[in-house]
């Protein structure tokens, strides 16, 4: 326009700011009462689309009120273009980031509501959001009128450099993608490598999988060799597992008293000690005739890998002290000596002590 700026126009722009902040306020103040029930629901997903929302309209209208005061003000053609072109580049902006939020927080959402799926691992949400603001990006290329082909045809002839300079970076992409597809691990699972390391799996991000140990160090190993190696899983198929304890008892026990005492005390720990499995039919396998005693084996039902220490700790002090009220005897190791003529002979063990290969004691 070629006219003069005159007061009419400035209280008109003026109206339409204000209309645009008013909105604004408006929709934020019932947006925030929204998300207060929202939060009542089961389905969390209704408090991510909420949450944004609650970023994308205000700014909406924020940019409406100050795209219609600038029509009404006599701007020329080319400041009006900047104006309108500034106030969509934002918006897109806005709107891009505010999309990127929910459409992550919905795909958290969803791993979060299958047993199956990585419920905390990041490399989904990650990946989703940056597929998101790479299409926001190019929205705002195409709207400044920057074709997008070549751009396109360049990241294609790119990304094959880049693939091959980063061949251990998308090995462990491409590892954690399989991994977490698999269902062979999941974050909560309790592994062990036969390198040696095992834990609770924390994480499995882009790079990396993250396992806490019992006590409580974090072991950061890579996705490619994580696929690679072998691997116990003791939470899959199934979080409940059995346990083994070896027991002795002396010849002269009656192994039929032996067995009703120690199933007595096996009931009384699965019940009172937290992590059993009280429903586990427990077992008792005599399958030794030892040096010095009748060995059996206990097998014992946890609910998951780390409460078998503190079962094994109670039901031990407990058989323990229930076989001394029973009269029931747990021999020492004990080893025969042979006598010689002009040497007695000592075996390598005697009372549970090492001694050197071939000692001897001569007259």
């Amino acid at each position: 326009m070629n006219r003069a700026l005159t007061l009419d126009d400035l209280v008109l722009a003026g109206i339409a700011l204000a209309a645009g902040l008013l909105l604004a306020f408006l929709s934020r103040t019932l947006l925030r009462w929204l998300a207060k029930h929202a939060k009542r629901t089961k389905w969390s997903g209704d408090d991510v689309i909420v949450d944004a929302l609650r970023s994308v309209v205000p700014w909406a209208a924020i940019a409406g009120g100050a795209s219609a005061a600038a029509a009404v003000l006599p701007l020329t053609r080319t400041v009006q273009h900047h104006v309108n072109q500034t106030l969509q580049v934002w918006l897109i902006f806005v709107v891009t980031l505010s999309a990127a939020r929910v459409i992550a927080g919905l795909v958290q959402t969803v791993t979060q509501s299958r047993s199956g799926v990585a419920g905390s691992a990041t490399i989904f949400v990650n990946i989703t959001r940056v597929l998101v603001l790479a299409i926001g990006f190019l929205v705002v290329l195409q709207t400044l009128g920057i074709s997008i082909a070549p751009l396109l045809t360049a990241l294609g002839v790119g990304g094959l450099a880049v693939a091959l300079a980063l061949q251990d970076t998308l090995a462990n992409l491409f590892a954690g993608i399989h991994i977490l597809a698999s269902k062979t691990v999941q974050p909560g699972d309790y592994i062990r490598l036969t390198s040696g390391e095992e834990g609770y799996v924390v994480d499995i991000n882009w790079r990396q999988t993250t396992v806490r140990q019992l006590s409580n160090n974090l072991v950061v190993i890579p996705n490619n060799q994580l696929a690679k190696t072998n691997m116990t899983n003791f939470t899959r198929p199934e979080q409940q597992l059995t346990i083994l304890v070896q027991v002795g008892v002396s010849y002269d026990s009656d192994l039929d008293h032996v067995e009703r005492v120690t199933t007595e005390v096996i009931a009384e720990t699965m019940t009172e000690i937290t992590g059993a499995v009280p429903d586990h039919e427990p077992a008792i396998r005599f399958h030794t005739f030892g040096d010095s005693r009748i060995g059996f084996t206990v097998i014992l039902g946890v609910g998951e890998f780390s409460d078998q220490y503190r079962i094994k700790h109670e039901f031990i002090k407990r058989l323990h002290r229930r076989y001394r009220m029973e009269g029931i005897r747990i021999p020492a190791p004990t080893r025969t000596v042979a006598l010689q003529q002009g040497a007695v002979v000592i075996p390598q063990q005697r009372s549970g002590e090492d001694l050197p290969s071939g000692s001897a004691v001569t007259d």
